[in-house]
């Protein structure tokens, strides 16, 4: 009888506050819950997510399209979020889970911290995460997938580093980009022709807005720039200095390039 017990206790000395979750209150983490049989109901899905390293860190990119089947759920939702200093997160899959998963990984590594007194290494936080996607898997399994993208600047090593996952939560390390999400085929066909090692920062972020740019071309899921409504993909970098969010005058600037450039193309052809 005293088990239970035994296991609140240890959960509350954890570093792993999604472990102290599981242990006392598991009916606050975001994928501890199941649904009704039947057919699942359609909910918004966030696409396209594209990641690429650079000389001195690693970028992540991500569209502002969410998709409810044949509708567009929203223009505006933000799919690449800071994870902590040196790490960024890009969701793709069931919007609403990926966002309570993402919350839920923030509150875990700022925790570690102040349990440990030091940041988690980024292997550790890409461990963890993957552990949380394993917890998803019931859910992913009825349909309601969550599949990231994580990258961060390792400090120990002094490089970027990406990594992908799948949906029991198996954790790959890719090298030089990847993109996950409906575009990704597409995006990844921009990568391979426009990436080239010891990319600038600025020329990064130009590579993932043309990535997005082609998926849009191609996937209905995946917004591309939007002149009209002045809405940008959400671009992050991470470098020794830690994360930053590229600023949207900066990426209207990059885009306006993109689209003449491609405009120009269009009236040579």
């Amino acid at each position: 009888m005293q088990e239970p017990r035994v296991q609140q206790i240890a959960a509350a000395a954890s570093s792993s506050f999604s472990e102290h979750l599981a242990a006392t209150r598991p009916d606050l983490l975001p994928y501890h819950r199941s649904l009704p049989a039947g057919t699942v109901p359609d909910v918004p899905h966030a696409t396209t997510i594209v990641a690429l390293e650079f000389a001195g860190g690693v970028l992540m990119a991500g569209d502002r399209r969410a998709t409810m089947g044949n509708l567009i759920a929203s223009r505006h939702i933000e799919k690449v979020f800071a994870a902590d200093r040196y790490s960024v997160l890009g969701i793709a899959g069931s919007a609403g889970i990926a966002i309570d998963i993402t919350k839920l990984f923030q509150v875990e590594l700022e925790h570690y911290e102040k349990i440990e007194g030091t940041l988690l290494s980024l292997d550790g936080k890409a461990n963890r995460l993957g552990a949380m996607i394993r917890g998803n898997l019931p859910l992913a399994l009825q349909g309601m997938s969550v599949v990231p993208l994580f990258a961060g600047f390792d400090t120990t090593l002094g490089v970027g580093r990406l990594f992908s996952y799948d949906v029991t939560g198996g954790r790959y390390e890719e090298q030089e980009h990847h993109s996950v999400g409906s575009g990704s085929m597409f995006a990844r066909g921009a990568l391979k022709k426009l990436w080239r090692p010891n990319l600038t920062e600025d020329e990064a972020v130009s590579v993932a807005v043309e990535a997005l740019y082609d998926a849009a071309d191609d996937d209905s899921a995946t917004g591309g720039p939007d002149m009209v409504r002045q809405l940008w993909p959400v671009v992050f970098s991470v470098t020794r200095s830690g994360a930053r969010r590229i600023p949207e005058r900066e990426l209207a600037a990059v885009a306006g390039r993109v689209v003449e450039a491609r405009s120009a193309a269009g009236r040579e052809a």
